[in-house]
């Protein structure tokens, strides 16, 4: 499995399942991991914000890359997300992910705390130079409260060997045209929101970090596929279809919704942790009707 390979393709951002009293569903966690691979996707980065890792222990999160690691079995990279209120705690967690088996890391701001590039540039350079695993820097400020401009991205790149990929998040698809005016080639780039995958792709986005993909993985991988090898035209239909489904992972509640998404389809359920709770009242009401009209009108992949 060579590096640069584990950054493209359709990598899920695993949701994190939880039994009815509350626990990490291995079990699950396992089998739908495989699924996802069987079904074409290329890896899977578990911790992540879809995996609700903010509410997850530290031990919680080592026994999730351990199940991980041991149900794919080299077939695909497990690549985990990378944060924590700490960079103590961010740090140890980049190294027990490698001696775990991680296969690369994805490296968050820190939770809760967001302050100027000289606090946040030493938090990330203390993770990325805790292991030689590649790094795919993660820039969503909409959910962190902090923007890694293209020029901050590409000193560490320029700095660190390691740094191989950014998944961008902001949704603002012009920061793939200024990564590659300041880096050429050198960064492997990903869309990072579900509802911008056709767009990033033609900017030149080789992999797709994606969170609808827990519900519908082979509709995705087609999605991805029609884009990266037939442009926009090709992929007119089903992406009409999946937006309004896509549109869910933009949202505060993305969490929730995928969950819900995931049960209605019978790839898991919406059990979350609080202090999430389940959709209820109207809110579930109108993302049913999202859901149903697509399960309704199913593409046949």
């Amino acid at each position: 499995m060579s590096n640069a390979s584990i950054w493209h393709g359709v990598i899920p951002a695993i949701t994190t399942p939880f039994t009815a009293d509350g626990q990490v569903d291995h079990d699950f966690l396992a089998k739908h991991a495989r699924t996802m691979i069987d079904d074409g996707c290329k890896g899977i980065v578990p911790l992540g914000s879809l995996g609700e890792a903010a509410t997850l222990t530290f031990d919680e999160k080592l026994a999730i890359i351990r199940t991980l690691v041991k149900a794919l079995e080299g077939r695909a990279p497990v690549i985990p997300g990378i944060a924590a209120l700490s960079t103590d705690e961010a740090v140890r967690l980049a190294r027990e992910a490698k001696a775990l088996g991680a296969s690369g890391l994805m490296v968050l701001p820190p939770y809760v705390y967001s302050t100027d590039w000289r606090e946040m540039g030493a938090h990330l350079r203390a993770v990325i130079a805790a292991t030689d695993l590649p790094c795919m820097l993660y820039n969503n400020p909409i959910a962190y409260k902090t923007d890694f401009s293209p020029e901050q991205i590409a000193e560490l790149a320029n700095e660190f060997p390691n740094v191989q990929a950014v998944k961008e998040s902001s949704g603002d698809v012009r920061r793939f045209a200024a990564l590659r005016s300041l880096l050429g080639n050198r960064l492997e780039l990903l869309v990072g929101m579900d509802d911008a995958i056709v767009e990033g792709v033609a900017m030149g986005a080789r992999g797709w970090i994606a969170g609808l993909v827990n519900a519908y993985p082979k509709e995705s991988v087609k999605l991805f596929e029609l884009a990266r090898d037939g442009g926009a035209d090709a992929t007119a239909e089903l992406y009409a279809w999946f937006l309004p489904l896509l549109r869910l992972d933009t949202v505060p509640k993305f969490v929730q919704l995928i969950k819900l998404v995931q049960a209605k389809v019978g790839m898991g359920s919406e059990r979350v942790r609080a202090p999430r709770l389940a959709m209820d009242g109207a809110e579930r009401e109108a993302a049913l009707r999202v859901i149903d009209h697509a399960i309704a009108h199913a593409p046949v992949i």
